[in-house]
């Protein structure tokens, strides 16, 4: 055997804790990406079972080819019938519909597969019951019936094509999920034709034939493909390329834990290395045995990180679950498998080696250029030299000038490209800096701010625990850079998404109405709907009978209009009180949006013509413009109430009026309107925040996985710390120091290193976050949601609570006489 493999494996059967210690920042960062893994290939595969098949008997399919103008429609489906050898075609249907969940119609619209009730042509893969019938049944997505507590058997309404309900019941729960919250159906042939007689032909199936005779007759802009080339097609992955760069990015973390880890180690280990270098050893074996040991580090806690991997997968799915994440995404109550199979173990064992020898490079080499004098002297007796200090110091100085010019220069080109890069550079060269280069600077001297701070109220141990992250600044610094980093990209993303938030609150001033009466799928509204919008909290009503037309602009390219006629004085009224000049508004004249009229150079005072209309063109004197959001993104309005039917109700509500209950009043007041919506601002206003706010959670829990994997390096170090000082601490026991003394004190310390870093990565986040907003030419005050930050900063506390028991347990079981005499 090698000698650098005998002493590797010395080392590690002596010192089994001691060599694996470095590992357990890997095995956490194992976990993450084996989770990442694992979770992605639980969606993929929940999407690809739900997926609608292609039937087995079904030879061919036809689909539009993608970037064509073609329509797939009955007219194609004739000609495929015609060809020679064809048995069967078809048509693969589907239509939007309605799904009246608790009485009314949701402001989204339902995707509805039409499934053909013939046995062996059902294409939707059933978790529960059997698919619908013809008619009266349906079938509904998992996730919408995790909802809303549906199963088979269950009674529902969904609306038909005049927006009456009709009931329903629920036979099957399909194995696929909704899309973005929006809910998918299944319905049978003739209840298809009542909901939306206007499908949308998604392929043809078709049943025997030539594939070149078909796609002949199907013409030009069609695809033909075999039915097992396209049952073979790939679902997509978006789960795993959102969840993969954060597992990386705790591997990232993980790595730079370890090293810090192997670098205090080796350390311990130099007097032992220098009496082999005493006895003729050479650098070259003592840094392959270092690095054979760093792969059975690695080995091990990648099998260690893959085992654990299922767990934390099942625990991010659950948690998902819980804040509302995976219903947007269309899947609920995934359960990935809790054990790794062998490609994914060998994944963990592989990539955790790699990173670990990786880890230990650095450490290894500069552990074997220690003079075997200088290693055998004792740790109290070495000081570092002075002109390397100097260098580190005017180096780190030189950086920390540098991001701070490139920052400036950053704000200084507010508005363009160049500007965020600039920052970006600024940041990494101010971490790099501040934190790395002068972190044996910067990191003791918070350690030492805190402690005082601390020691008013909690004691002297604060005052020694600040003390002892003062006394081996280089592993503190170490220790506290990927929480640093950690806590500075949380807080950026929060500061950057909240301010942004706020900005776009303020700077949203477009005038819009207080709520709009609408029909879900735009079916005109029916008598009695503008009676019951003029509720006691509406100030103003102004109803719209909308068509919809199309205009060529100048370059020729067809442009879609919507055209709204209103009853002259009531829309004078409605613009007048918005702040709009329409004195003038009345028969032979025509208002335009102010984006529409800049497009198709339409000026005030000048006739203007409206292709397009039923009964053909009008031609109309402009006598203003407005804001098109404030009619609900209306391009051109005619003094005509009988241009068609009515469309929307738009209303300006009285001064401290609830949105709330003006919705519940219009919708008790239209019974038999189930599809008729109360779109008020500040739902709206009320749904985009929600989404912001999910937004920040599913970040700041991923970037949680990099401070979990940044809290073992806390734990590692006060470990090593432990053992250092075990003489240190038998002789505070032999002096009186209680074992809860000793306890205290560790725990201190991981407090004191915890506070380091999300303090200090927290002001560092907060700051290019700002100069990042200036890039953008955004000066504003930084704005986050403060609660979530604090419970985050409170947890990682907390974490690093728990990672010091086991060295504050180690600390207290020293006993004095045997403590002393290890000396």
């Amino acid at each position: 055997m090698p000698t650098s493999l005998r002493l590797a494996v010395a080392e590690f059967r002596n010192r089994p804790g001691r060599a694996v210690l470095p590992g357990v920042a890997l095995v956490v960062g194992v976990a993450c990406l084996l989770a990442a893994l694992m979770l992605s290939d639980a969606m993929v595969r929940a999407t690809a079972e739900g997926a609608p098949v292609v039937p087995a008997g079904v030879d061919l399919v036809v689909r539009e080819a993608p970037y064509e103008d073609t329509v797939l429609d009955g007219a194609v489906a004739d000609r495929v019938a015609g060809v020679a050898g064809v048995t069967s075609v078809e048509q693969v249907r589907r239509v939007r519909a309605d799904l009246l969940l608790d009485g009314r119609a949701g402001p989204r619209r339902s995707d509805a597969d039409v499934e053909v009730d013939r046995e062996g042509l059902r294409r939707v893969p059933m978790l529960e019951g059997r698919a619908p019938g013809r008619d009266g049944e349906i079938a509904v997505d998992r996730v919408t019936a995790h909802e809303h507590g549906l199963g088979p058997g269950s009674a529902v309404r969904v609306a038909d094509a005049e927006g009456r309900a009709l009931d329903v019941v629920v036979r099957g729960v399909t194995k696929r999920g909704s899309l973005g919250e929006e809910p998918v159906i299944v319905v049978g042939e003739d209840l298809a034709d009542r909901i939306d007689p206007t499908p949308t032909v998604l392929s043809l199936h078709v049943t025997g034939g030539d594939a070149t005779a078909v796609a002949a007759a199907a013409g030009q802009g069609f695809r033909v493909d075999t039915a097992a080339a396209v049952s073979a097609e790939e679902p997509g992955g978006e789960l795993a390329l959102m969840l993969l760069p954060f597992s990386i990015l705790a591997l990232a973390t993980s790595v730079f834990v370890a090293s810090a880890t192997y670098r205090a180690v080796y350390l311990q280990r130099q007097r032992h290395t220098a009496l082999l270098r005493c006895l003729g050893a050479h650098r070259g074996p003592l840094v392959r045995a270092n690095l054979f040991e760093a792969l059975l580090t690695g080995a091990v806690a990648g099998a260690v990180g893959a085992v654990l991997g299922g767990s934390v997968a099942w625990l991010l799915a659950r948690l998902f679950d819980a804040i509302g994440l995976s219903a947007i995404m269309g899947a609920v109550e995934l359960s990935p498998a809790l054990l790794p199979n062998g490609t994914q173990l060998l994944i963990g064992v592989v990539t955790a080696s790699a990173l670990s020898a990786f880890a230990a490079v650095r450490p290894a080499l500069t552990a074997s250029r220690v003079s075997p004098l200088a290693a055998l002297r004792t740790s109290e007796g070495q000081t570092p030299d002075a002109a390397v200090v100097r260098r580190r110091y005017v180096f780190g100085v030189v950086l920390v000038v540098l991001a701070v010019v490139l920052g400036v220069l950053g704000v200084l080109a507010r508005g363009s490209i160049a500007a965020f890069f600039l920052v970006l550079f600024s940041g990494i060269t101010g971490v790099f800096g501040l934190f790395g280069v002068l972190g044996p600077v910067v990191v003791p001297a918070l350690g030492r701010v805190f402690g005082s701070v601390a020691s008013r109220f909690g004691g002297a141990q604060w005052k020694l625990a600040a003390a002892e992250v003062r006394r081996v600044p280089q592993r503190s610094a170490s220790v506290a850079m990927p929480l640093l980093l950690a806590a500075s990209m949380v807080t950026f993303f929060a500061v950057t998404v909240g301010s942004a938030q706020r900005v776009e609150e303020e700077f949203d001033r477009e005038p819009r109405p207080d709520a709009v009466v609408v029909d879900s799928a735009g079916r005109p509204l029916r008598d009695g709907v503008g009676a019951a919008a003029d509720q006691p909290q509406a100030a103003r009503t102004l109803v719209l009978h909308g068509v919809d037309a199309d205009r060529r602009d100048p370059e020729g390219y067809a442009f879609p209009t919507e055209v709204v006629g209103v009853d002259p004085a009531d829309a004078r009224d409605w613009l007048t009180s918005r702040g709009v000049d329409a004195g003038g508004f009345g028969p032979g004249t025509v208002l335009l949006g102010d984006w529409y009229a800049e497009r198709f150079g339409a000026r005030v005072g000048e006739p203007f013509t409206v292709e397009g209309l039923p009964g053909g063109a009008r031609t109309a004197t402009v006598v203003g413009t407005y804001t098109s959001s404030l009619l609900d993104d209306a391009d051109v309005v005619l003094p005509d109430p009988d241009l068609g039917p009515a469309s929307k109700v738009l209303v300006t509500f009285e001064a401290g009026a609830d949105p709330v209950a003006y919705q519940t009043a219009v919708e008790a007041a239209l019974p038999d309107s189930p599809t008729v919506l109360v779109n008020t601002r500040a739902a709206e206003s009320a749904q985009n925040q929600r989404y912001l706010d999910l937004g920040i959670v599913f970040l700041m829990v991923l970037l949680g996985l990099s401070v979990a994997v940044a809290v073992t390096g806390i734990g590692t170090a006060l470990t090593i710390s432990v053992q250092e000082r075990r003489k240190e601490l038998a002789l505070r026991r032999a002096l009186g120091v209680t074992k809860g003394g000793l306890q205290g004190g560790v725990l201190a310390e991981a407090v004191l290193l915890s506070l380091v870093g999300v303090l200090g990565g927290g002001l560092f986040g907060l700051v290019y976050a700002e100069l990042t907003l200036a890039a953008a030419g955004l000066f504003v005050w930084p704005t986050a949601a403060l609660l979530p930050l604090l419970l985050g900063g409170a947890g990682v506390v907390l974490l690093a609570v728990l990672a010091a028991f086991g060295p504050a347990r180690g600390a207290a079981r020293i006993r004095p006489a045997a403590g002393l005499a290890a000396g």
